[in-house]
């Protein structure tokens, strides 16, 4: 971004009016409470992939209550829904997520994330509303996106089809937009069926399908040596057979196959469907490959990251109290998370180019779609890892309240200033239109 568009952004948000410039901040601040509330309730309901009843309804709820009207079922998927405001163009999109893990509950802190875009939203149309602006504002409940899933289905049913831009966060250790390469995955099951034996008496008449899974992830361990370095493979067993005084004549594995680009992806999950095949013929059984989802690597949009990070270099970062600073050392020492004594940062700088992660969202296939941005903003102090019982313990408690309120100021006055400037969301299309799927 050049000093004279970063000079053209911060005279366009200074030029506006106190009443107008504040409006999102006000009406986060008059709401934080029923947020917090929301937050929590869905944080007390940890519900798993496709279960989120309780989250689904209470998100969707409070937009209704808050003039949104809410369509539940959004591609035949129950705990999935859509809410809508406004008429016209542009179209708005706000992707929520409200799922939980199993054992640790929200340990990715998506009971932040569902909360704080329905607050994005929200505060967001109070400015439209006040200011006049046309354009459309939907909000997308998005189920199960931990197994890889929810946004997959509603995306291939079409639900994102004509939105003009999407706009999402994540929970992390920092604050800053996500300018992110999240990988491309297959996700598989492998299922192998052999024949039952009793294993003392006469194992010779048996073919064992464990022997058969655990010789296929003798071949991919190999196999990891002959991928590029970025390729990512790994499994675990769903299904491991019966007692082992019987020859099982079933084990089942699943498989996280991944890359930086999709067609190594997709070459990396040829290879170990060849591993499966190879591993039936050698124990003499058979082996059912399931493709379960699969998706792209993220396509990221140069235009919206300058913009929205222009946005939030106007918007004060959290700031902790001494309690929570204390918490945050504990927390580090009993985690052993590394951070050197520094728990919080504020906005970190974007990055000249894209930065590869080695992780994996549903939303990148969104943004094959639509023009999409993701912010991440701190929800727990640096060096938690999402998926930890740290990462779980602070998004139920202030310190992810923080960070989930920053969050939703951040997506709404983002996205106020691509309203104020349509000619950046037509140079987000041409650049969108431009970049190799």
């Amino acid at each position: 971004m050049t000093d004279s568009t970063i000079n053209h952004f911060s005279e366009e948000i200074c030029s506006e009016s106190s009443a107008s410039r504040n409006i999102v901040a006000d009406w986060l601040k008059t709401h934080q409470a029923e947020l917090i509330d929301t937050a929590n309730y869905i944080f007390a309901n940890p519900e798993l992939a496709y279960q989120e009843q309780k989250s689904s309804v209470r998100l969707s709820t409070y937009l209704q209550e808050q003039g949104f009207t809410v369509s539940s079922g959004t591609a035949n998927i129950e705990t999935a829904f859509t809410a809508t405001w406004g008429t016209g163009k542009p179209i708005l999109g706000f992707l929520a997520e409200y799922d939980a893990l199993p054992g640790v509950g929200h340990a990715c802190g998506h009971n932040l994330l569902g909360t704080a875009v329905i607050g994005a939203a929200c505060a967001l149309k109070s400015h439209m509303e006040t200011e006049q602006i046309p354009g459309t504002i939907c909000v997308y409940g998005c189920p199960a996106e931990e197994i890889m899933s929810g946004k997959i289905v509603m995306n291939k049913a079409g639900v994102f089809d004509g939105l003009d831009v999407a706009v999402t966060w994540h929970p992390f250790d920092r604050n800053r937009i996500s300018n992110d390469i999240w990988m491309s995955q297959d996700v598989k099951n492998y299922t192998f069926h052999g024949v039952s034996a009793h294993a003392a008496k006469s194992p010779q008449e048996g073919r064992s399908a464990l022997d058969a899974a655990e010789l296929m992830n003798i071949g991919v361990n190999y196999l990891r040596e002959h991928v590029p370095d970025e390729v990512r493979m790994h499994y675990a067993y769903v299904d491991n057979g019966i007692p082992s005084n019987v020859v099982p004549d079933l084990a089942k594995t699943n498989y996280f196959i991944r890359s930086f680009k999709r067609s190594r992806t997709e070459d990396a999950s040829a290879r170990v469907d060849k591993c499966a095949r190879g591993a039936a013929m050698m124990t003499d059984t058979t082996v059912d490959i399931e493709l379960v989802t699969s998706c792209k690597e993220m396509k990221v949009n140069r235009v919206l990251a300058e913009l929205y990070y222009e946005a939030m270099t106007h918007i004060p970062t959290p700031e902790y109290t001494e309690d929570e600073l204390t918490f945050a050392a504990e927390l580090s020492k009993e985690a052993g998370l590394e951070n050197d004594g520094i728990y919080f940062k504020g906005l970190e700088p974007l990055e000249p180019e894209p930065v590869p992660i080695f992780i994996g969202t549903d939303a990148t296939e969104v943004s094959h779609t639509v023009p999409l941005i993701t912010i991440s903003a701190a929800t727990m102090c640096r060096g938690t890892s999402l998926h930890h019982w740290a990462a779980a313990k602070q998004a139920g408690m202030s310190i992810g309240h923080k960070g989930m309120l920053y969050a939703a100021r951040c997506m709404a006055e983002g996205t106020k200033l691509l309203l104020k400037n349509p000619d950046k969301l037509t140079a987000a299309w041409e650049e969108f239109k431009n970049t190799d799927a």
